[in-house]
């Protein structure tokens, strides 16, 4: 059986739960007022530029020069088209460049960042790999699962679920299951339990994620 498969039963009860969360619902409806999923596209700015330097780690612990290559494919994608991106979405929503860049880390974007950069620059290319699986495996189940109950009328919404839902979203995640498989075959049992140990706290940080954004999470001081 794949690793991935074993995965199943602790990523499942959490894509349910982010499918059930109201954001995720009001979003997936086309109802969710502005104020929540600008929190979240501000958030996801400061998100993506943490995330690609878990890719820059990806390509230098890489085992070979295929995996290397892919991880340096993703940072210069994330860095020079996926930034851009999301800031052309930004704009959709009235948030300029200067607002995205003036944007402070909320509590949980910041412990969910500080993990994944702690775990991508310390621990194993196996711990990285599993500890950045959720983000990917997570927004595609989300998408695909809101793709099927039907695409909400409004098209800043359904850009977004057409997006994650999509096939190129779709093949990157496939490919990051994948990998995660290839990684986890040989390893012990104890390695293999700590790669569901950091899949499933970042897995649960995707949760926190959305209700942040829902609750519109600030410091206490």
């Amino acid at each position: 059986m794949a690793f991935t498969d074993d995965l199943e039963p602790t990523a499942e009860p959490i894509w349910d739960a982010i499918l059930a969360h109201p954001m995720v619902e009001a979003l997936g409806a086309g109802t969710l007022s502005e104020e929540p999923f600008s929190y979240w596209v501000r958030q996801d700015y400061l998100y993506l530029i943490e995330y690609a330097r878990v890719f820059a780690s990806g390509a230098a612990t890489a085992p070979d020069l295929d995996r290397m290559g892919t991880f340096a494919e993703l940072l210069d994608s994330t860095i020079n088209t996926e930034m851009d991106l999301h800031r052309e979405y930004a704009a959709e929503f009235d948030i300029s460049e200067v607002e995205l860049q003036a944007t402070d880390p909320s509590p949980t974007t910041r412990a969910y960042t500080d993990f994944l950069v702690r775990v991508a620059s310390t621990a194993t290319f196996g711990d990285l790999v599993a500890a950045l699986l959720p983000c990917m495996w997570g927004f595609n189940e989300t998408g695909k699962r809101l793709e099927e109950q039907g695409l909400p009328d409004d098209e800043r919404y359904a850009a977004w679920i057409e997006m994650y839902a999509g096939e190129e979203f779709t093949e990157l995640t496939d490919w990051c299951k994948d990998l995660m498989d290839d990684v986890a075959a040989d390893r012990s049992e104890a390695e293999r339990d700590r790669f569901q140990t950091l899949f499933r706290t970042s897995a649960r940080y995707e949760y926190r994620f959305w209700d942040a954004a829902w609750r519109q999470e600030e410091w206490s001081v």
